[in-house]
């Protein structure tokens, strides 16, 4: 029987207790699973003299060394794999199931990364005889790591497989809610013979964490995933210390449903995707704009698949959707579905919290929603669907663009121009259309405006930790 694992901080390759702090608790029935430390002033120090030690070391070592050590990493997350799922579903609610998938997407950046930290080419630029240009990418350095609670292994593996595939040393502050995915990392890298200082994990209060870190000298780039607010404030925190920053923020998707498809399959590929990690999700399909004519049809399947969507603890079989991560949640969803009745939308499904044990919240339809309802304008970060419908392709790029947000955005169509009028009018960093998968570990993954900076994942993902040298060299 998979256990809970031990929570401690990994620091300079080894693992420390530090001061008790914060309670964890199991979501489906609210009981305490553990306790996580809180890294001290004394820690971090630690933590930062390991990082600098460790660049030092990995940043002279060799692309094809560091993707072995990788790859031997990941290998051995895949072997652990029912012990990793076993404690996200613990900590965090989610299926069974989709903590297993977890596991596999964190498994597949690492290996994704380790093979394109060999590939980070520079380039030798036309010059006259006796004189060359090089441009080589170099790792930046120690890197500031800050990684959220809804994917407790795949978030931390976005960052510390960029890093580390660059040649670049990390301190993760993992998050204090959902801490086992990181620890679990730890131990593989540690096991598959990391060097001491590489990667470090630490847990603690966010604000203080961020505010000491960030300044010290060793710390070369901020790298976060969170909310918009929290994201505004380390950027302009990095900025005072002229830092670079990979930002990855909130976003508040649209999906626009196009006149040429099948409103019921693409209701219920919505609704089945909108039930993932109980839409505890950034890239969450969201807001959809329906053409008027499809309206009907598309609710109606819509909200039939919502009704059917079985709310449960995440280690029985037939859960399709888990507990929301925390008490917030809750609070947030039942504020949010108020505002909006009060403001004329109509309730379709859900809407209610489910018992008075766990943090259980249905998948909830709203329907015919005037724009200043507060949930068309907030990111709502759980399992709320917005529908309204539109009279054209227009009017609905135009409704998908007003927010601030441009994390990701969806649609459904089979025609080649209405494609083309979404690739070019739609602002989001992501666009899929026919399908609601936001990324994979090939691909960049970021967003436009007030969703980030900066990409993670692809060929462009290990760009951003690392600098460009231009080196002119005239032969004497």
């Amino acid at each position: 029987m998979p256990s809970y694992p031990d929570l401690q901080h990994y620091i300079g390759g080894r693992w420390t207790r530090g001061v008790d702090g914060w309670q964890v608790l199991n979501p489906a029935d609210e009981s305490v699973i553990g306790t996580v430390p809180l890294a001290t002033r004394a820690d971090l120090d630690d933590a930062l003299a390991a990082a600098a030690d460790g660049f030092r070391i990995w940043s002279r070592t060799s692309p094809a060394k560091r993707a072995a050590i990788m790859l031997k990493a990941a290998a051995l997350m895949r072997e652990r794999i029912e012990d990793i799922a076993y404690a996200i579903t613990l900590e965090h609610g989610k299926p069974i199931a989709q903590a297993r998938l977890e596991v596999i997407r964190g498994c597949e950046f690492f290996e994704w990364d380790a093979a394109e930290g060999q590939r980070t080419y520079g380039r030798v630029i036309p010059s006259e005889p006796g004189i060359k240009y090089v441009v080589l990418h170099r790792p930046i350095g120690a890197v500031a790591a800050f990684s959220p609670w809804n994917f407790p292994m795949s978030q931390p593996a976005r960052k510390i497989g960029g890093a580390l595939a660059a040649g670049c040393s990390i301190i993760l502050k993992a998050s204090e809610e959902t801490p086992a995915g990181a620890i679990h990392i730890a131990r593989a890298f540690h096991d598959a013979g990391l060097p001491p200082g590489v990667l470090n994990l630490v847990f603690g209060v966010p604000s203080e964490v961020s505010e000491y870190l960030i300044p010290q000298d060793p710390i070369r780039l901020v790298a976060f995933t969170g909310s918009t607010a929290v994201g505004k404030l380390l950027t302009g925190m990095a900025a005072r210390h002229m830092k670079p920053v990979l930002m990855e923020l909130g976003g508040h998707a649209p999906v626009i449903v196009c006149d040429d498809v099948d409103p019921v399959a693409a209701a219920t590929m919505s609704a089945t995707r909108k039930a993932r990690n109980a839409g505890q999700v950034c890239t969450s399909p969201t807001r959809f704009f329906v053409h008027e004519t499809l309206y009907d049809a598309f609710v109606a399947a819509f909200v039939e698949k919502a009704r059917a969507v079985t709310v449960g603890n995440g280690f029985d079989p037939s859960t399709q959707m888990g507990p929301l991560a925390n008490g917030r949640r809750i609070e947030a969803m039942e504020t949010l579905v108020a505002d909006a009745r009060a403001k004329g939308a109509r309730v379709r499904a859900g809407g209610e919290r489910l018992g008075k044990s766990g943090y259980f919240y249905p998948l909830t339809v709203l329907t015919e929603l005037p724009d200043d309802a507060r949930v068309m304008r907030e990111e709502p970060f759980g399992p709320l669907a917005l529908i309204n419908p539109v009279s054209s392709l227009d009017d609905a790029i135009e409704k998908a663009n007003a927010l601030p947000h441009g994390l990701a955005a969806y649609a459904f169509t089979h025609s080649a121009h209405n494609a083309d009028r979404l690739v070019e009018g739609v602002e989001a960093g992501n666009l899929s259309i026919n399908t609601l998968e936001a990324s994979i570990a090939e691909t960049p993954f970021g967003g436009v405006k007030e969703s980030g900076l900066g990409r993670e994942g692809g060929a462009e993902g290990i760009l951003n930790y690392t600098i460009v040298k231009n080196v002119s060299h005239r032969m004497i």
